[in-house]
Parts: structure tokens; sequence; C-alpha cells
């Protein structure tokens, strides 16, 4: 099977050749128990998978709903959420009300479950997918040059945090490094954290449980040094009150930018049987990225009582004994590998939706490469990372919420409804080639949301005109999705093929599915 992003002409002429493959076993009962039991040879764990960007066929489907709360889970028992929630505090917010953002922001978890449902139903990654929703030249500019933009984004962030705790770690324990090693240390962590991701899905599913156990073991024991130092009476300078509701906003985008930023919850899904319950799906998924973020996000909030959060690797050893600082640089370190690897693996496939002619596993070598060049200027040039990171994450979600809300809208529209064979032939004239490779809808409602967006922003850098004029409250990540999502919606309903029902790809390749079924039919009938 191919692993790039274009069909074979057989593929592309014949919608679902799995329906009539020579050579089929006659007892299709007997097939789909041994597939299930079956690991196929193209997703293995400790093998490099060869799948990418191409359709999975239904043979090759395997694994439980269950099996993505580990996935997630493992991706997000990280240290990143407790650095915002210490940016919480350093923003002025009171304690419950910094607690109150952080399960709100994390709400946004449940659309990231609901992107996951279109995976199964594909059987393609969410890059493919987004082609029925900007058309196959849209998607690589909206779908796959954005994201691989936002994947290279928190790539660097991975690395720059394992970098800066790895280092951390070393002084700990006493080691000196010599001048210039810094730099071999980047290159060590960035190795790491991308070799799980060029073997694929079968090993990250495979290391996921255990990456999981041992990261919460080490957050479970931290709770309990960060609880035991806690001030529960702390009170900040009060605000006035629309700094004070800026300040809400603000934290609120913070948050929300990390769930908004995993709209590629199709390709850990992907390779689940099709008629799989979608809920589980959905819940699994949402549960695996929501616990862990609620968990050590409130961990992040309530250390701020008690510590100074501006550089919390280096102050956390004020409240935890000596014996536990080097664990907790080990963890810093090994939970942004494991947040690595799901990013690398969906980067990759983002990058094969560019268009080009590559194997998954190489555009995870191309896109870390110019990741760990990003972070190592990031970390030995540039003035300051964390105000680097916070004024990037303000943003992100400027661009993020728009992409996730159209994205969901469209599965709601289409009824999650998608042909992975019709998603992935890239030819003029295709289902979705659209009107000169572009659907509209899904392309004017991303730009208009996404400018509005920017404009209602209020970041440390930059503030749009339309937060001034609110007196600073940043309506970025409220009002950008739902303006997203309510234009697409609107246009998607009033704009050919989806107008008229009978002309939309779904219906088309139902059509085609129907007449091969009635034809297969016809055969063994005249056979009999």
């Amino acid at each position: 099977m191919s692993n790039t992003t274009t069909a074979t002409p057989d593929a592309a002429t014949t919608p679902h050749p799995q329906l009539a493959t020579p050579g089929a076993a006659p007892d299709a009962a007997g097939a789909a128990q041994h597939a299930a039991t079956t690991t196929p040879a193209a997703d293995r764990a400790g093998h490099v998978e060869t799948h990418g960007a191409d359709f999975i066929p239904e043979s090759e489907r395997h694994g439980k709903p269950r099996e993505l709360f580990w996935v997630w889970m493992s991706a997000n028992v990280i240290y990143l959420y407790f650095v915002i929630g210490g940016v919480l505090m350093l923003l002025g917010l009171p304690l419950w009300e910094a607690l109150a953002v952080t399960v709100l922001g994390n709400l946004w978890w449940a659309a990231v479950g609901l992107l996951a449902i279109s995976g199964p139903a594909s059987g393609t990654p969410s890059v493919a997918i987004m082609r029925a929703m900007f058309g196959i030249r849209g998607s690589r500019v909206f779908g796959a040059g954005l994201g691989v933009a936002i994947g290279i984004f928190y790539e660097i962030i991975n690395i720059a945090f394992a970098t800066l705790a790895a280092l951390a770690l070393v002084a700990q324990i006493g080691i000196v490094l010599p001048a210039g090693a810094e730099w071999g240390v980047l290159v060590v962590v960035a190795a790491l954290s991308f070799v799980i991701g060029i073997y694929g899905h079968a090993t990250i599913l495979k290391l996921a449980p255990y990456f999981s156990a041992a990261l919460a073991v080490v957050f479970i024991v931290l709770a309990v040094f960060v609880f035991g130092a806690a001030d529960f009476t702390y009170a900040p300078a009060p605000l006035e009150p629309g700094e004070h509701w800026a300040m809400l906003l603000l934290g609120f985008a913070i948050v929300a930018s990390s769930p908004l930023s995993w709209g590629t919850g199709a390709d850990y899904a992907r390779y689940l049987p099709s008629d799989v319950s979608k809920t589980k799906v959905a819940v699994w998924t949402a549960l695996g990225g929501f616990i862990p973020a609620i968990f050590i996000g409130t961990l992040g909030v309530v250390a701020g009582t008690a510590i100074d959060m501006t550089d919390p690797q280096l102050t956390i050893s004020e409240i935890v004994p000596g014996w536990f600082t080097p664990v907790f640089l080990a963890m810093i370190v090994l939970s942004s590998i494991t947040n690595n690897v799901l990013v690398a693996y969906s980067t990759g496939l983002y990058a094969q939706g560019l268009g080009f002619r590559m194997p998954r596993a190489l555009t995870v070598v191309v896109t870390g490469l110019a990741a760990t060049a990003a972070a190592a200027w990031l970390l030995f040039i540039a003035p300051s990372f964390l105000d680097a990171l916070n004024s990037s994450l303000e943003l992100a979600v400027t661009v993020l919420g728009p992409l996730v809300a159209v994205y969901a809208v469209d599965i709601v529209l289409r009824r999650n409804r998608y042909d992975g064979l019709a998603l992935t032939d890239e030819r003029r004239g295709s289902p979705f080639w659209y009107r000169g490779g572009v659907f509209w809808p899904g392309v004017i409602a991303v730009v208009g949301a996404m400018t509005v967006a920017v404009l209602s922003a209020n970041t440390t850098l930059y503030v749009g005109p339309i937060a001034t004029a609110l007196g600073g409250a940043d309506l970025s990540a409220i009002v950008g999705p739902l303006l997203a999502g309510g234009l697409y919606a609107v246009l998607w309903l009033t704009t050919n093929p989806y107008r008229d029902p009978a002309k939309r790809p779904a219906a088309a390749s139902a059509a085609i599915i129907e007449t091969d079924a009635a034809a297969s039919d016809r055969t063994e009938g005249a056979h009999a």
C-alpha cells in the first residue's frame, strides 16, 4: 500500500474495492474475525508503519476505542499544563477563578473527541478529511499548511522544555558540561522525541500505557507536595474591573489553545473498524486529554500560591524534598518527549498533505529537523523563552479555534459520512476537487473568523482594535470558533454541491457503492 497521499488509478476508479476483492475468502464472518485478531503487517509495533495519509482498508482495521484513552493520556501528562496553570496566577487571577478558567478552557477536549469519530468513518487521517471542507488544493493551505505550522510550533515547545529540564537535571546530579555541550543535549532530546513517531501508530499504542503510568505516578507524588505547601488564603493584588475581565479572557484563551491544537483526532482513530461506537471513540479521546489537563493544570495553579511560577523548574525545589527535584526534572524530559510523539506523527501526516511525494517516516524527520533548529534559536539566541511562549499560545487560539470549529461543523452537517477513497483521490475532477480544487465556504469561514479573532486578541505583544474598544477584553477564543462554525454552516447549506443533496460527494459515492453491490448480487444470482 502506498504511503503517499495520491490514490492509485485503480483505487481512484473503484470506490470500495474491498467489497469485491479477487481471491477474498467466501466466509465474510470468518474473514472479519481473522482481521480482528491479526495485526496487519503494515502496522506492527516495533516496525516502521507503512501507511501514511492514505486510506486504511477495512481488512487492516483493528483495536478498541479504549486504547485511545492511553494514547491521549500519554501525550497529555505533560509539564506544559503545569506551566499554564502557573501563568494564570502570574496574570493576577484569584485562586478559585484560575481553577474555573482551567476547567472551562479544557472543555474544548469535547470538540477533540468529536473530531476523532471521523477517523473510523473515513479510514483516513485528519489532513485527508479536511479536503472535504477546503477542497484538494484549499486543504494544502488551510489543512496541511496550517497543520504543519502548528505541529512544528508545538514540537519546538516540547524540545525546548525537555532541553531546559535535561540541562537542569545534569547540573542537579553534579555533572559539569563543557562549553557548547548544551547543543548536544538538545540534539539528543530531539532524536528521542521523533524516533517513536517515525515507527508510527502501532508502536505508539504499545508504549502509551507505560508512559502514562510512569508520568502519572510522578505527578501524583508532586500533588502531595504541592497541596501540602499551598496557601489557600492566597489573594493577589486586586485588579480594576476592566483589567480583571481582560485577564480572565486572556487566561481562557491560553488554556483553550492546548486542546484546540489537537485537530488530529482522526489520525489515531482511523485504524478502528468503521462500525465502532462513535460515542466511545469521542469519550475515550476526550477523557484522555481532559483528565490530565485538569489535574496538572490545577497543580500549576495551586503551586502558584506558594512559589514564583516564572521559572517553576527551578523554584519547585522550594516545596519538594531534595530527592524529588531530579525526579521532577526527569518527568519534564519524558513528558515533553511523549507529547512530541503524537505531535511529530501528525505533523508528518500533514506534511504529506502538502503534496510532497515522501514516505510518512521521512516527513517526520524533515519537520523534526526544522523544529529542532527553531528550538535551538529560541533557547540559545532569543531574549526570553517564557515571553515568546506566552505570546505564541495567546495568538495560536486565533488560528486553532476557527479550524476546529469548521471541522466539527462539517462532521455534524455531513453526519460523519466520509468516503476515504474519494478523499485520497487528488486528481482534477475528483469528488472533492470542487471548483478549481477549492471549496470556498470552508476557506471563507476560516479566513473571516481568523481575521476577526486576531482583531479581538489581547496579548503581551499585540492588542487588536476590537479588544481595545472592549477595554482590553480578549474574545478571540470565543468569537473565532462561533463565527467560523456559523458561517461555514450557512455557506455549506447554500452552496453547490451541498445545496443539492443529490450532487454531494458522499451521495455520489453512496450511489456508486449501491450500484456495485447490486451488480455483485446480479452476478451471484447468475452463477447460482
